[in-house]
């Protein structure tokens, strides 16, 4: 089982896969679940490439959501080797995806093949949704295939996405939720003239900095027992202006807000134009919705994933539901959903890599989860 990881791990990281290429990741995790008896369907939504597998036909069924689609490389001379060259140096696998999240979906297949040849005739199912549009809009990935999954009969009873959680060590943290994010973009609309005559032009500039202090100063609220406050914060300040001599047309910014399960779309967006109204109606406020606020509440879900990690680690996890967002959300509402995963110090960065023990632990974790799950 951890030398099938490992293997199915160099094997997927070999892989360009940066989104929305799949070049050949999908079709070598196919191949070694079809050969333990996986039923296997490759989707393809827009130029998305997604696979759906799934071994067993009744229930309870556990899903494992996960992604082979990487972020590029950037400067592929900073690499101490090739990003697409998996390489091993002192116990650590080196490689795009290796901890975000190749690693992770090789640690899963390897521990769901191991199971079900060791339990050919366990009562239930165990499925992978596997798609390659996490790391970019996520609108042909995971959302596409949750629908297809519904309409032949593969709703899961539970769910696990693999995605990293651990920011030191493995058994830091299970997320078991993700904040919700809202981006706005304000303008504010002045009349442009020389500097020398501003009775004659309007400035926009102090207004917007005025609206933007009320939005910076405002406590939406505290947090409570599952999720850190909501905040607010301000990305970009921009007037196009060349000149020092010139007071600008129009002022504008950008922000974005994380916002917990004590807010909706549609009550933060009613409260963000209270504040704003309460300086000033000259401005104009365009906002887009991200992922939203979900939560699956402790339970016997959370408890079982947060036993088999304890059984492997020896560390008791912590439930949390902070960083950026993932594919989780589509399964909220569907089932209990869950997040466990590698350690994320590297994600994203040069040179990222997975120690070889964390990657044969991790396979660990998710095999005790399949034992205690279909005992």
């Amino acid at each position: 089982m951890l030398m099938r990881a490992l293997n199915l791990a160099q094997a997927l990281i070999a892989c360009p896969s940066i989104t929305p290429k799949d070049a050949g990741a999908q079709d070598i995790l196919a191949h070694a679940l079809k050969e333990a008896g996986f039923e296997v369907d490759h989707l393809l939504f827009g130029d998305v490439p997604n696979l759906f597998a799934r071994y067993g036909t009744g229930g309870p069924h556990l899903c494992y959501g996960g992604h082979t689609d990487v972020v590029p490389p950037g400067d592929e001379s900073r690499w101490t080797a090739p990003p697409f060259a998996p390489t091993i140096r002192d116990g650590v696998l080196y490689g795009r995806g290796a901890s975000d999240m190749k690693g992770s979906v090789a640690a899963f297949a390897a521990a769901a093949i191991d199971f079900v040849q060791r339990h050919p005739n366990f009562k239930g199912s165990i499925s992978l949704l596997i798609t390659g549009d996490e790391e970019g809009p996520a609108v042909d990935g995971t959302v596409k295939v949750l629908e297809w999954m519904g309409q032949h009969g593969h709703i899961p009873d539970v769910a696990l996405v693999g995605e990293p959680t651990n920011p030191k060590a493995l058994g830091d943290e299970i997320k078991i939720g993700r904040r919700g994010s809202l981006s706005g973009t304000l303008e504010v609309i002045g009349k442009q003239g020389h500097v020398a005559y501003p009775d004659i032009a309007i400035n926009p500039c102090a207004r917007l900095i005025r609206l933007l202090a009320a939005l910076e100063d405002h406590v939406f609220d505290t947090g409570n027992a599952h999720f850190p406050s909501t905040n607010l914060e301000i990305t970009t300040i921009d007037v196009g202006n060349p000149t020092d001599n010139i007071i600008p047309a129009r002022a504008s910014a950008r922000f974005n807000i994380r916002f917990n399960d004590q807010w909706t779309f549609e009550t933060l967006e009613a409260k963000l134009r209270d504040i704003l109204n309460a300086v000033s109606n000259g401005y104009q406020l365009q906002l887009r919705r991200g992922a939203h606020c979900f939560i699956t509440q402790p339970g016997p879900w959370t408890d079982l994933v947060s036993q088999a990690v304890y059984d492997i680690t020896g560390r008791k996890p912590a439930l949390t539901t902070g960083g950026g967002t993932s594919d989780a959300r589509f399964f909220a509402g569907i089932c209990p959903i869950v997040e466990f995963g590698p350690v994320n110090a590297t994600i994203h960065q040069v040179d990222e890599n997975i120690e070889v023990k964390v990657l044969e632990d991790v396979t660990r974790v998710f095999g005790r989860i399949l034992e205690r799950y279909f005992a």
